[in-house]
């Protein structure tokens, strides 16, 4: 079985400073927390930051690594003080972190910790590098590495590499503001598998690879360079039974009584978060005062207990939010505490496992209630130790855990009203519905831990490696290229039938852009000249263009993807009587649809309609390609009329019309002996079905296709083309 590298920012182990000496023990909270278990149940090695005060001699480094690595599987990387300012404190949490959950006004852009970022993100490649050996499964994690995964690619290009981010994703509108927004995609692609707490992040993901680097995916699959890369979405689980069984301990039933004793009976509600903007702490300290307000009915008669957790307390903007709680909770307490009542406890500090799982159980209501959060294993928490047991969950419908939770109390944490609401609806529900919700929540929970999130992560980028693996297998490597080029040296009569778009020249977002250059126009001359050799090019272009274009040249053309045919020095025949009077019924259809859809137009041809959407937003495209096509199909019947989809275009022509049936007519010579068919799409499909035995078929990069061999981009063919030229082989 393979190892496992797990990469994060922080270690699941840290090392305290104290008078008797370096102590090592478990850190709380976010990755180290959730893959933890994982990690110590499997082989694996963690790589992260060794987060010691002070400054460290070389005796000291070696003791931590030594300590580290044998009694806990992990490889420490050494920060300097500039890079945990710059690196850490700077870009990961002054840049990255509020664009990412969309707080773009705290959002701070220097150049300077940008630098910080890049140097950091190699020190950790260094270390991967240490101590990364063939067959190592490397997965990093969240957004202080984003640039690792390409970075190991560039020096590990066989390795798998998966990625998972912790926090959300934003809309590419907000992502497009971030200086360093190209170097950050493209070190994210370096990845094998990038994964995502819920589907709107891989959705968002996609889309701004799309916009800003332009690929395209089918079904979260993605094409990198001839590597296919899986965008997917993964809700990360808790441990279940260290939860549903910590409310049990000893140490938990200590800590629940003293709670128990300290409330006098009253109703109970838990807030527990790290000190951030992004956790909604003060909109929901303004909740709690509103719900007192409006329902005086329940003074006295509960207490929130409100423990924030410290966080970046170097950071300007954290300073400002713990002032503002401070002064909250002040305020409250000033306006609705009695002699024996306080309405809130203000707990600003971090909590021992036993301390919270007490407070777990006494709760009779989790407030939960981000602005903004990728996952919140909070939540999940609270209901693991609910098991069984009544006990509300208020949930915010911006976490990423509410698309799993859909049964606890869910609520917009910007409306102030139906916080209050949300509130008393918790504290008033009727006991068996309390039961009821959390069993169906336990359930779900119980199925999909932290242990299956893992597995299922590391399982996708199995099948993403394997996948590979299959496309690589058909690749056009250099000993069969060496048999092409030996075959077609010594034939006497070649066919070549080759594609245009996307085979002979790589898309551009303009049609006519994708003229053939000067290059191209020789490599064709040069194969034709040959008396042994006949080239055709086949494209879904009109006959005029292709006139325009190839004219001067002794090869055959193929237009409207099989409409019209023309052999060197001869007129353009139809392969059979063509009408277009069914345009008056079709042209209007897809006017109108390109009146709905910016960016797409309409191209008409002699005898078919061209729909194109290649500048269309892809979301909109999706559905409007499946609503015209769903229009096209009700009305083709009655002009025996296909409707096909090619490289972001949907076209339509006579039925039985396509590229396959109008290369027969080369293909079928007796006294061929090599024959060569290259395309890139799916209406390049038909050829490859009617190519003779023996034939050459290659498509212009990976994907299902009929085609016995691949290459990955029109170059690569080009590159095969000039060598047949060259006479090489």
């Amino acid at each position: 079985m393979s190892r496992l590298l797990i990469i994060s920012n922080r270690l699941p182990v840290s090392v305290e400073r104290r008078k008797s000496g370096l102590h090592f023990k478990g850190s709380v909270g976010g990755v180290a927390t959730g893959l933890g278990s994982y990690h110590d149940t499997h082989e694996s090695l963690w790589i992260g930051w060794a987060d010691v005060p002070g400054r460290l001699d070389s005796i000291e480094r070696e003791r931590i690594s030594t300590e580290l690595r044998d009694q806990h599987q992990c490889v420490p990387v050494f920060l300097t003080a500039d890079d945990v300012r710059s690196f850490y404190h700077g870009f990961s949490n002054k840049t990255l972190w509020p664009l990412f959950h969309q707080f773009t006004q705290y959002a701070e852009f220097d150049s300077g910790t940008w630098a910080a970022y890049e140097r950091a993100n190699r020190k950790f490649r260094d270390a991967v590098l240490e101590v990364a050996e063939p067959g190592d499964i490397i997965w990093v994690q969240d957004y202080q590495l984003m640039l690792l995964p390409q970075m190991l690619r560039e020096r590990l290009p066989d390795a798998g590499i998966g990625f998972f981010l912790h926090i959300p994703f934003p809309t590419v509108e907000v992502f497009r503001m971030l200086p360093q927004r190209r170097e950050i995609l493209e070190g994210l692609l370096g990845a094998d598998l990038i994964g995502f707490h819920t589907y709107d992040y891989a959705r968002y993901f996609l889309g701004t690879a799309r916009r800003l680097a332009g690929t395209e995916d089918q079904g979260g699959r993605i094409m990198v360079d001839g590597r296919e890369v899986l965008v997917d979405a993964f809700p990360m689980g808790i441990d279940f039974d260290r939860y549903a069984k910590g409310i049990d301990t000893p140490g938990a039933k200590r800590e629940a009584a003293r709670v128990r004793e300290r409330t006098q009976g009253r109703k109970v509600i838990l807030s527990v978060d790290r000190l951030d903007y992004s956790k909604g702490i003060p909109d929901r300290l303004r909740a709690f005062a509103a719900f007192l307000e409006r329902h005086p009915e329940w003074r006295d008669k509960v207490k929130l207990i409100a423990v924030a957790v410290p966080s970046r307390t170097r950071v300007e903007h954290y300073k400002a939010l713990k002032r503002e709680v401070d002064e909250l909770v002040g305020s409250i307490n000033g306006a609705y505490s009695t002699i024996d009542w306080t309405p809130v406890r203000y707990l600003y500090r971090g909590l021992p496992f036993n301390t919270l799982m007490g407070m777990y159980a006494v709760a009779d209501v989790a407030l939960v209630t981000p602005l903004r959060d990728g996952m919140n294993l909070i939540a999940k928490e609270y209901v693991a130790a609910h098991a069984g047991r009544e006990g509300v969950l208020v949930l915010s419908e911006m976490a990423g855990a509410a698309r799993e939770l859909s049964e606890a109390v869910q609520v917009n944490p910007f409306d102030l009203d139906a916080m209050v609401d949300a509130i008393h609806q918790s504290l008033t529900m009727p006991a068996e519905e309390q039961l009821q919700r959390n069993e169906a929540m336990v359930r779900r929970l119980k199925r999909y831990t932290v242990q299956r999130w893992a597995e299922d992560f590391l399982s996708s980028l199995e099948a993403v490696r394997g996948r590979q693996t299959e496309l690589k297998a058909r690749l056009l490597d250099t000993p069969t290229r060496t048999r092409m080029l030996e075959q077609f040296s010594g034939a006497r009569a070649r066919l070549l039938v080759l594609d245009y778009d996307g085979t002979l020249t790589a898309f551009a977002e303009n049609p006519e852009a994708a003229r053939p250059d000067e290059s191209l126009v020789a490599i064709l001359r040069k194969l034709s000249d040959d008396p042994r050799t006949e080239v055709v090019v086949v494209s879904g272009r009109d006959r005029h263009t292709l006139d325009e274009w190839f004219a001067d040249l002794p090869i055959d053309l193929v237009a409207e993807h099989g409409v019209w045919v023309r052999s060197s020095g001869e007129d353009w025949l139809t392969i059979e009587p063509m009408n277009d009077e069914w345009k008056a019924r079709i042209r209007p259809v897809l006017e109108a649809f390109t009146d709905r859809t910016p960016g797409s137009f309409v191209e008409e041809k002699d005898f078919s309609l061209v729909w194109h959407h290649r500048k269309v937003d892809r979301k909109l495209a999706e559905a409007r390609v499946g609503e015209l096509k769903e229009t096209l199909v009700s009305l083709v019947g009655d002009f025996d009329l296909a409707v096909s989809e090619g490289n972001r275009v949907i076209e339509v022509r006579a039925a039985g019309v396509n590229k396959g049936r109008a290369a027969y007519r080369w293909m079928c010579r007796e006294d061929l002996d090599f024959v060569l068919f290259a395309g890139d799409d799916r209406t390049d499909e038909d050829v490859y079905e009617v190519a003779p035995e023996g034939a050459w078929t290659v498509k212009v990069g990976l994907g299902p296709t009929r085609a016995a061999y691949s290459v990955r981009h029109p170059r690569e063919l080009r590159e095969l083309l000039e060598r047949m030229v060259d006479g090489s082989g």
